[in-house]
């Protein structure tokens, strides 16, 4: 009895015209409500805010000409050394000499610098085309550093120059003394093989170490020079460390590129 009086008041309402309808409920209202809020705060963001990437690169600190390495020229026992690692020496200036058979040659410097790694020692027997010294290419001592860093090839093409650049050094702690300050001074056109590296830096190893992740785009960072500092350089903190900062010391740099407007990336 009680389904037929059920169905009889659905026929005399078939539409149910005069049952009151939701259309949402609160809570669902304040979802859309929370959301449009959302989606317009990131609209006006993506069109009016910007954002700054960074790319991140290794590199070594050196002087901006590079260095040389010093091969024996005959086969041999050395018999004397003339310098020392550190010394600062014009072109010409005599090395060390080694003794043949015939004769006793001494082996010059090729151009002016620094020696920063001396592998001969007296006495030791060499063979013609040894490694003997890597001397780094100043006229100098007080000439400034430079940090050269080996950024993809992907991404060296979006560095302009004059960019800043942020520079941990190795041998500086950074919670400590900051970070190095500096600009991009140039890009390479083309990457670097690791031959080429290791002509430039005068050293195989770091060759293989910059190589590694694939040929790169040297990047030169003209450090930013400051009086009031013991090292010479600007850093991030008021006075950077309390000792000077040495060539041949490897950094890892963060390159700030151009800031972009976020919607620019969804435009063709």
């Amino acid at each position: 009895m009680q389904f037929r009086q059920k169905a009889l008041a659905k026929l005399q309402s078939p539409e149910e015209l005069d049952v009151p309808v939701r259309f949402a409920r609160p809570q669902g209202w304040l979802v859309l409500t929370v959301t449009v809020l959302v989606m317009a705060v990131a609209g006006f963001w993506s069109v009016t805010g910007s954002v700054s990437p960074e790319l991140s690169a290794p590199g070594i600190l050196t002087h901006a000409e590079g260095s040389y390495v010093l091969q024996s020229p005959v086969a041999g026992q050395i018999t004397a050394v003339f310098a020392n690692e550190g010394d600062v020496l014009p072109s010409g200036a005599r090395l060390l000499s080694v003794r043949t058979d015939q004769k006793v040659v001494t082996v010059r410097t090729v151009a002016a610098g620094r020696v920063t790694a001396l592998a001969a020692k007296i006495g030791a027997v060499v063979t013609t085309g040894a490694d003997l010294a890597t001397v780094e290419r100043i006229d100098n001592a007080n000439d400034p550093l430079v940090a050269v860093l080996y950024a993809p090839a992907s991404g060296a093409p979006t560095v302009p120059v004059g960019s800043p650049v942020d520079l941990t050094v190795q041998s500086v702690p950074a919670q400590r003394f900051g970070v190095l300050r500096g600009r991009v001074l140039a890009v390479g056109r083309v990457p670097e093989t690791r031959q080429q590296i290791t002509s430039f830096l005068g050293d195989s190893q770091l060759g293989d170490q910059f190589s590694a992740q694939g040929q790169p785009v040297a990047v030169m960072v003209q450090l930013d020079r400051s009086t009031s500092t013991r090292s010479g350089y600007t850093w991030s903190s008021a006075g950077g460390p309390p000792y000077a900062i040495d060539s041949t010391t490897l950094v890892s740099g963060a390159i700030h590129l151009a800031a972009q407007r976020p919607i620019d990336w969804l435009l063709p």
